[in-house]
């Protein structure tokens, strides 16, 4: 996959984070992963679909979940409930929405952000995309975003 079509997303998660949250990311190595199931228990999704297709996904753990979510209310809820649910959509919705404006010569729509829980589930790409996982750490713990696209 092109490094072009991954750097709006890396750029896009660190700015959302720095904007929303004051959380200073840290990107680790990237890497290709060959088992698609979520690394961390809260998975925030979103499909491309247009002249590119592809999945976006942003997967964190759960008590990285309750944090962002308290940082956004005020309150932390007691377990992963619809409010996380919500608040990591709009995330991921926020990730993906800044990386499409950087990439407006792809011509893609963006879905409905999605969030599973759980890692006995399966992120579906794009079956001729290889996805590239790039790893984050931060004070309220790591994330990985992974990013299939095929243009």
């Amino acid at each position: 996959m092109n490094a072009d079509y991954i750097n709006p997303f890396l750029v896009s998660t660190v700015n959302v984070f720095q904007q929303m949250l004051a959380l200073e990311l840290v990107r680790e190595a990237p890497f290709i992963r060959k088992e698609f199931a979520p690394q961390y228990e809260v998975t925030g999704m979103i499909g491309l679909t247009g002249k590119t297709t592809g999945t976006v996904a942003v997967s964190l753990p759960c008590d990285m979940a309750l944090a962002i979510t308290e940082k956004l209310l005020g309150e932390r809820p007691p377990e992963v409930n619809a409010q996380v649910v919500d608040a990591i959509g709009e995330m991921t919705n926020m990730i993906a929405g800044a990386a499409k404006a950087k990439l407006e010569h792809l011509q893609f729509n963006l879905g409905l952000p999605t969030v599973i829980l759980g890692c006995s589930t399966r992120i579906a790409f794009p079956s001729r995309a290889t996805p590239i996982s790039i790893p984050f750490r931060s004070s309220l713990g790591p994330l990985i975003v992974e990013v299939g696209i095929l243009a």
